[in-house]
């Protein structure tokens, strides 16, 4: 047996196994629950054989997902106790963040003293993010203009919407009061005030840390990034003898925490399997059935965006080498798919993008501010969503309030957090902003993991894509690296 005979096995136990299930569903023939289910755990142990085969870590990411995937659907409640590997995983991963973008940033900063092109490389990156942004925006429109998916949808009933942080505050004062025999009057959470959404002076604001050990602490990555921005134009201004001994120390911290990035990937599939598995026994295949059309006119729209906007960009300002760069954001990707978390595809990213042509003084600028400033497919995702919201309740809405709406969206999504439902506290806030009723955002929320997974991987390929094109623009991206790329030997699995 080798790679080659695995890989043709899997794919015959594939076919074997979706004609059965086929012919049980049609109704062809009654086929026993049991064998069909072992049927499909056969085709599960054929995708581990390859995967012993293959020794690549995106190829154990994705199997794990399919292990994932039977693990929902066959041991729905067993698949809820599983929660806790998702978390370490992500856990695990956001310990790398800070040091990671500290490092990187001051080390490209600093090595080269060329303070004019970190300004032109961050007014270029801001410039791209919101062309980029804007264009989505204009297709998720689009789409759901054509679709027109809100109309006629019902209410799911008993679900609940999630709490912004102050309501979560309030809801665990009343608890403990509650709890501790004081009398707190029925429903009064409701008539306590929430607090204000965020205005444009609040964004900028934050941008700004007030205390760097808080903004690690919290994960606020936009404040990090300008706390080394700052750091590496200090350090690079001093003399060489005094500049020496912190640059040698950032240097040695980077290549560090990429050594430690590739440890915490062995860890990756766990974390991933259960991500799934948490999901599908969460929501049941049958999800698909409710609110189907928007869904896939979410995947459309993105899927549009991807081959209309990502695609000519690659091409003809990036330049680069596609099926190279899909090899590159292959396991990045995949890993924001399953955990529904930019953050956790973040260290992988920059690696991958590093090995691929993009100086890390560059990618360790452009793809974390990115991550605030160039969500792509979050941006994509709330128009789409916020006229779903305003079609179900019967609203009618010219395409110029449809772009208002939009770019209030855009402007609000920037300080979104790269963490699962994070957009749907977003879309609650511009709901209510604008007069619309929140009963149809419970419909989006029970299939939001769904979406949430396309959205998160839409913004990881919209991010390395950037740091591609800034590259491209500053004249450093190099094209031998990129034609050179070898997966495997950026496969945390083959590093010795």
């Amino acid at each position: 047996m080798n790679k080659r005979k695995a890989g043709l096995l899997s794919l015959v136990v594939f076919t074997v196994v979706a004609i059965i299930h086929f012919v049980h569903y049609n109704k062809l023939a009654t086929i026993p629950l049991s064998a069909l289910m072992i049927s499909r755990w056969v085709f599960v142990a054929s995708l581990v054989l390859f995967a012993l085969y293959k020794k690549n870590l995106t190829t154990w990411i994705l199997v794990s997902m399919a292990i994932g995937i039977e693990i929902g659907l066959d041991f729905r409640e067993f698949s809820q106790n599983l929660q806790f590997l998702s978390k370490i995983f992500l856990r695990l991963v956001k310990t790398i963040v800070a040091p990671l973008l500290f490092a990187s940033l001051v080390v490209g900063i600093a090595v080269h003293s060329n303070l004019k092109q970190v300004g032109r490389i961050g007014w270029k990156s801001l410039l791209y993010f919101e062309v980029v942004t804007t264009l989505a925006l204009l297709i998720g429109l689009v789409f759901i203009n054509i679709s027109k998916a809100g109309e006629g949808i019902e209410v799911p009933a008993k679900l609940e919407l999630p709490k912004s942080s102050e309501k979560a505050l309030q809801a665990k004062v009343i608890s403990i009061l509650d709890s501790a025999g004081v009398s707190v009057p029925e429903g009064m959470i409701n008539r306590l005030p929430d607090a204000p959404p965020k205005g444009w002076q609040d964004h900028i604001i934050d941008i700004f840390p007030e205390n760097i050990i808080k903004s690690i602490y919290e994960g606020n990555v936009l404040p990090i990034v300008f706390f080394s921005v700052i750091f590496g134009i200090a350090l690079a201004l001093l003399s060489e003898k005094k500049k020496r001994p912190m640059l040698e120390f950032s240097e040695s911290l980077a290549e560090t925490m990429f050594k430690f990035t590739n440890i915490i990937m062995y860890f990756a599939p766990f974390g991933v399997g259960a991500a799934i598995a948490v999901t599908v026994g969460h929501l049941g295949i049958d999800v698909l059935k409710n609110l189907f059309i928007l869904l896939i006119t979410l995947y459309l729209a993105l899927i549009a965006f991807i081959l209309l906007v990502l695609l000519p960009i690659a091409l003809w300002v990036a330049k680069i080498p596609i099926r190279k760069f899909i090899q590159a954001i292959r396991e990045p990707v995949s890993i924001a798919f399953a955990t529904t978390s930019s953050d956790s595809a973040l260290p992988k990213a920059l690696e991958n993008m590093e090995r691929f042509g993009v100086p890390r003084k560059i990618v360790s600028f452009v793809i974390p501010t990115g991550y605030t400033f160039n969500l792509d497919g979050t941006t994509l995702y709330l128009s789409l969503a916020s006229i779903f919201v305003a079609q179900a309740a019967g609203i009618n809405l010219s395409f110029g309030e449809q772009v208002l709406i939009g770019l209030s969206l855009m402007l609000t999504s920037k300080g979104v957090a790269a963490v699962p439902r994070a957009s749907l506290v977003i879309l609650i806030a511009t709901a209510d902003s604008f007069k619309f009723p929140l009963w149809p955002i419970m419909a989006i929320y029970g299939i939001d993991e769904l979406m949430d997974m396309a959205r998160t991987s839409v913004n990881v390929i919209g991010n390395t894509l950037a740091s591609c094109v800034i590259a491209r623009w500053e004249g450093e991206f190099d094209d031998s690296k990129a034609l050179a790329f070898d997966e495997r030997k950026a496969d945390a699995i083959l590093e010795p």
